[in-house]
């Protein structure tokens, strides 16, 4: 840890320390789900899809018979274990899945109908599109090998960002510099983007770019330490930002990314990026070389966008970004030294850490609660209905590994933050009438009951479920809707007049976790599907 990493670290432990306890509770959730989670998706039937990479050998979880794999590499050599489960939250029991093909390094997101197409991968996995459409516990769903469709060029270390119209948008990915879509365009294939090979380098560090949708419909794209705003509909750059300053933020040398939540009018989109490596760590495998504790903030969406400069408590590598549902936003896992990659990174960073955005500069991070598990390379963080943060994987390894200082991680927890302690269950919300479906601009109701008496005004919040890999959640998304004043009914009960999302721009279709927020305390989410 550098002296100003050290300062810093002494004086946000010490600050929290006079208040009593680090806030937020950390509990485990499954002791060993048989796989290391690389990839992480909730579903909105509230179970998880976990998906590591295959053709690594066995994981530690059993298909059910006849249902063996073959690699391709050895076909002679068969796995009948599974490298994708499903985890039911009411029940935390694990339900293994099949997945064929390699998903090393892969990309998803979900589509309108709640369904989740996930792309490419290595080795046979290089073009693949799958599909896992989700069901009720109880039922049965598995992963979906299309066989009819692929991707026009190979994808590993790709994003994908779902768009107004529902339709979703593939980017990049090594030696791709391009972008698709699924459905697949035919009149378009796979699009030249010059960008991102004019912005990688020679130990890559334009992989897994940051994507986020802008409220006018266009892409920011964040690549090494360079962005732009896409227009796909042309393929064309229409502004070139600032350079971040700090090194490189993106695969291998990754920090995370997020984008503040929409609101008001939504006219207006802010970014977050925060920590990374050193240049050169990967390169020199350089496993003490100091994580950044930098974060550059924008606002994407004036013409006149510059960078405002912060420092986390921690320098951090491999750190997830989280949006909770009241706009504040979860750092959590990584390192404090190293980089990305196998066995290339060191000082784990336990403690979690809270972005408060409305905050003033130098006054925007909470340290909290530290963990007492190593969440590495590969591992992810989700948010889940009831406000938890999901945490999984971590596996720095090429192959399952448990005799090593950083071992293959199968253990799942969950992160409470601050608002779901005790002393919050008097005002914190419960969403008892909420419609199913809602359209664009559509004026709703919602109905939540709270033991103490509502004063102000409770949020209604739409978030997305993102699919997290590699430190960064794709498609994350908070819209906090147009609310009025909550309507007295009586015994605790108010009723809430909402204001649905006004496009696809600024909410794309699909299913969303609805969250009633009070006084800064969110409700149990209710999903809710936005349709055109």
């Amino acid at each position: 840890m550098s002296t100003t990493s050290k300062l810093l670290f002494l004086f946000f432990f010490f600050n929290a320390a006079t208040a009593g306890d680090l806030p937020g509770v950390w509990e485990l959730l499954v002791p060993d789900a048989g796989i290391a989670s690389m990839h992480t998706a909730v579903t909105r039937f509230n179970t998880v899809v976990l998906l590591d990479r295959t053709h690594i050998g066995p994981s530690r979880k059993l298909l059910p018979s006849n249902r063996c794999l073959v690699n391709p590499a050895n076909p002679h050599r068969k796995d009948c274990t599974a490298h994708s489960v499903l985890l039911d939250l009411q029940t935390n029991s694990i339900r293994p899945l099949t997945i064929l093909t390699d998903t090393w390094c892969s990309s998803g997101q979900f589509l309108p109908d709640g369904s989740l197409i996930q792309t490419g991968g290595d080795l046979d996995g290089f073009k693949k599109i799958r599909k896992f459409t989700p069901c009720e516990p109880g039922s049965f769903c598995d992963w979906e090998e299309l066989q009819d469709l692929e991707l026009y060029q190979g994808r590993w270390y790709a994003t994908n960002q779902i768009l107004p119209d529902g339709s979703i948008i593939i980017i990049g990915g090594k030696s791709a510099n391009s972008v698709e879509f699924f459905p697949p365009k035919k009149e378009i294939g796979a699009a030249n983007f010059p960008f991102l090979h004019e912005v990688e380098d020679n130990q890559m560090d334009n992989l897994y770019p940051y994507v986020h949708l802008l409220p006018n419909g266009e892409l920011f794209i964040f690549a090494n330490n360079k962005a732009v705003t896409y227009d796909y509909t042309t393929n064309s750059v229409t502004k070139t930002y600032p350079i971040l300053e700090g090194g490189p933020r993106n695969y291998p040398s990754a920090g995370s990314s997020a984008m503040l939540a929409l609101a008001g009018d939504y006219s207006s989109a802010t970014v977050v990026i925060c920590g990374g490596a050193e240049y050169g760590a990967y390169l020199q495998r350089m496993t003490d070389s100091p994580a950044h504790g930098s974060c550059g903030r924008i606002e994407a969406t004036r013409s006149d966008s510059v960078w405002e400069m912060e420092d986390m408590p921690f320098g951090r590598i491999m750190g997830d970004m989280v949006m909770l549902p009241t706009g504040d936003v979860l750092i959590i896992n990584g390192a404090q030294a190293g980089t990305q990659g196998f066995e290339l990174a060191s000082e784990p960073c336990l403690y979690p850490v809270l972005y408060r955005p409305d905050q003033p500069l130098g006054l925007r991070f909470m340290t909290l609660n530290p963990g007492t598990v190593p969440r590495m390379y590969h591992s992810t963080a989700n948010l889940l209905p009831d406000g938890r943060v999901l945490i999984a994987g971590s596996n720095p390894h090429y192959f399952y590994k448990f005799n090593a200082e950083f071992p293959t991680e199968l253990r799942i927890e969950a992160f409470s933050p601050e608002y779901l302690s005790a002393d919050k269950a008097n005002i914190r919300p419960s969403l008892v009438e909420l419609p199913e479906r809602v359209g664009y601009g559509e004026v709703f109701e919602a109905a939540v009951t709270v033991e103490l008496p509502v004063v102000g005004i409770v949020e209604v919040n739409f978030a997305s479920a993102p699919f997290a890999t590699h430190s960064f959640s794709q498609g994350q998304r908070l819209v906090k809707l147009s609310v009025e004043t909550p309507a007295v009914e009586g015994g605790g009960r108010y009723r809430i007049k909402c204001t649905a999302p006004p496009n696809g721009k600024v909410a794309p279709p699909g299913y969303y976790m609805v969250f009633a927020v009070n006084q800064g305390v969110p409700s149990v989410a209710k999903w809710v599907q936005l349709v055109v």
